[in-house]
C-alpha cells in the first residue's frame, strides 16, 4: 500500500511537471496518457493472450495516435470498432484495413458508403444477429456485386435456472438458431460469412477482487468460473456445427478482464481488448491482473471553501452504465482525496476532502481517473502524451479530428 501511495505522489509530481513545461497552460480538463504505462499494458495484454492476436477495441481509446500505437505493438492485429461510420473513417484514414464493427448497424448513409466501395467492403466486417440486419444492408445497394463481410454476434451470457447473467446483446444462444442464421447469410447473394463474436461481458467487465466487498467478490468469481465453463462447451458445439456451413476467418472473444480465460478456449482465434491499455477506475479490482493506470485528466483548484477542503472546476464526467459510485471519476493524485457524499462530481465544480486538500492552493492541479476507458476523450480535443516528466506529443482525440462520424 505504501509503495502505491509513493507511486501516486510521484505521478502527481511528474504530470504537474509535464504540464508546467508546455509553452501555454492548456485548458481543463487536461487529458494525459502516460506512454510508459500504456506500452507496459500493451505488452501485458499480449502476454496474457498467450500467442493469440489482440484486436484493439477502439471504443476504449478514441484517440487515433493511441490506436496506431497499439497496432504497432507485436501481438496486436486489427480494430474492433463501435460504429460503421467510425470503421469507414478508420479505413479511409489508413489506420486499419482489418476492422470488425462490434455492434449491428442500421446506419443507412454509412451502409451506402460501404456497399459502394469495394476497398471498404473488403476491409470492414459487419456484425449481425438477425436476418433483418441483412435486409437493411441489402436495401442500401443497387446490386450484390460488392460482397459484404458478415460476422455473427452470439450471446455469451451465463444461463441457469431460467436466468441470464451477462450483457443483453444478441438473441442468438442455441446452436440451432446460430446455424440457421449462418445458413441464411451464406444462401443470400452478396454476403460472406467470415466470423463469430462471443463477448462474455459478465466475465471481462465485472470486478471480482474488491477489498471491501469480499463476499460479493467470491460470488462473482464463482459466477465467472461457471460462465466460462458453460461457454467453452457452447463455443465448441457451435464451432463444430458452423464448420458444416462455412469456413470462418476468425472467432473473437473476451475483453481486458478475461484475456487468459478466453485465450485458453480452442474455438477462439483472437482476443478483443482496449480498456486494459488505459486501465480506467472500474478495472482496479480484478484477480486476473494488476492495474497500471495510464489515462488521467487534470482539473485546477479554484476555491478553498474551508481550510481543509479544495474545490476544482468541473469534474462531473460520469461514465455510462448503471448509475452508482463506481461511475464517478476517481481523484487520484495527490492520493488521499475524496469526493463529498452530498455533491459528488459536479458539472461546474467538484469539492474534495481528505488530508491533501489542506495543502492544495488555488491554481494547483488535481489528477483524476475516469471510470470507463475511452469515454472521457469525447470531452476533449487534445490529448497530451507524457513520457517521464515531459509531454512528448499533443495529439487529437476523435473529437479533435475532422471526422465524419
Amino acid at each position: 500500500m505504501i509503495d502505491r501511495l509513493v507511486d501516486r505522489n510521484r505521478l502527481w509530481s511528474r504530470l504537474d511537471a509535464a504540464v508546467a513545461g508546455l509553452p501555454e497552460p492548456p485548458p481543463t480538463p487536461i487529458a494525459v496518457v502516460d506512454l510508459d504505462a500504456f506500452d507496459a499494458n500493451a505488452d501485458d495484454l499480449v502476454r496474457r493472450a498467450g500467442g493469440k492476436p489482440v484486436r484493439v477495441a477502439s471504443k476504449s481509446l478514441r484517440v487515433p495516435a493511441l490506436l496506431e500505437r497499439a497496432l504497432a505493438h507485436d501481438g496486436f492485429s486489427g480494430v474492433l470498432a463501435y460504429t460503421l461510420a467510425e470503421a469507414l473513417w478508420l479505413h479511409e484514414t489508413g489506420i486499419s484495413d482489418d476492422i470488425v464493427v462490434a455492434y449491428p448497424t442500421v446506419d443507412v448513409a454509412a451502409l451506402r458508403r460501404l456497399t459502394s466501395s469495394p476497398s471498404a467492403a473488403a476491409a470492414i466486417t459487419l456484425m449481425v444477429d438477425d436476418p433483418a440486419h441483412l435486409d437493411v444492408v441489402h436495401s442500401t445497394r443497387s446490386s450484390p456485386v460488392v460482397p459484404v463481410r458478415i460476422a455473427l454476434d452470439v450471446d455469451a451470457g451465463l444461463r441457469f435456472g431460467g436466468r441470464h447473467v451477462g450483457p443483453k446483446r444478441s438473441p442468438l444462444f442455441d446452436t440451432r438458431d446460430v446455424v440457421a442464421l449462418a445458413r441464411h447469410v451464406v444462401e443470400r447473394d452478396g454476403f460472406d460469412l467470415v466470423g463469430v463474436m462471443t463477448y462474455e461481458g459478465q466475465v471481462a467487465g465485472v470486478q471480482d477482487s474488491v477489498p471491501d466487498q469480499r463476499a460479493r467478490s467470491r460470488v462473482v468469481r464463482r459466477l465467472k468460473q461457471a460462465s466460462m465453463a458453460q461457454l467453452a462447451v457452447r463455443r465448441r458445439e457451435i464451432s463444430e456445427a458452423l464448420a458444416e456451413v462455412a469456413t470462418l476467418e476468425f472467432w473473437n472473444g473476451g475483453g481486458s478482464g478475461s484475456v487468459e480465460a478466453t485465450a485458453a478456449d480452442a474455438a477462439v482465434t483472437e482476443i478483443a481488448a482496449g480498456s486494459g491499455l488505459l486501465v480506467p477506475g472500474i478495472f482496479d479490482h480484478y484477480a486476473s491482473f494488476e492495474p497500471r493506470p495510464a489515462a488521467f485528466f487534470g482539473l485546477r483548484v479554484t476555491r478553498k471553501p474551508t481550510p481543509e477542503m479544495a474545490t476544482v472546476h468541473g469534474g462531473g464526467l460520469i461514465a455510462s452504465g448503471a448509475t452508482g459510485a463506481d461511475r464517478s471519476p476517481v481523484p487520484w493524485a495527490p492520493p488521499g482525496l475524496h469526493l463529498t457524499g452530498l455533491e459528488g462530481a459536479g458539472e461546474v465544480q467538484t469539492p474534495l476532502t481528505g488530508h491533501p486538500a489542506a495543502q492544495l492552493r488555488i491554481g494547483d492541479l488535481v489528477w483524476f481517473r475516469h471510470a470507463k476507458s475511452g469515454e472521457f476523450f469525447e470531452h476533449v480535443r487534445d490529448v497530451h502524451l507524457v513520457r517521464g516528466h515531459a509531454v512528448a506529443e499533443v495529439v487529437p482525440s476523435y473529437r479533435g479530428c475532422d471526422r465524419a462520424f
